[in-house]
């Protein structure tokens, strides 16, 4: 549960940060958005549900694609998991019109950017579980 919402947190902060300083990054509101029939009036409220969504995305898809792209991972040395993660992001762009996500350099920079802050929780989880 803890990984879960660690995942949860850092792509919402990760999409908030990506989208004040990766230039192409946009994330904006509709007057139609909603998520399952809430209405989603502003941004902070899109940027919620779009970590929510990429956070599940990360704990429950990336264990399966990582399975499914072992030969990949170990001729890459475990670089193939940034191409899997801008997958996701991908694809959480093509879910939500209230994303936009240019391709390559904007797509990479986000997912570095959320990984950092996956290495920044991941630490300060695991340094005071001692």
């Amino acid at each position: 549960m803890k990984r879960l919402l660690s995942q949860i947190i850092a792509a919402a902060l990760g999409l908030w940060l990506s989208s004040l300083y990766v230039p192409g990054i946009i994330i904006r509101a509709y007057p139609t958005s909603n998520f399952f029939s809430f209405p989603l009036t502003t941004q902070w409220q899109i940027i919620l549900v779009l970590g929510f969504v990429l956070g599940l995305l990360n704990y429950f898809l990336r264990p399966l694609l990582k399975a499914l792209a072992l030969p990949l991972e170990l001729i890459t040395l475990g670089l193939f998991t940034i191409v899997i993660d801008m997958g996701l992001i991908w694809i959480l762009d093509k879910m939500f019109d209230e994303l936009y996500v240019p391709l390559f350099l904007p797509l990479v920079y986000t997912t570095l950017i959320i990984w950092g802050i996956n290495i920044i929780l991941w630490f300060f989880s695991t340094k005071h579980n001692k």
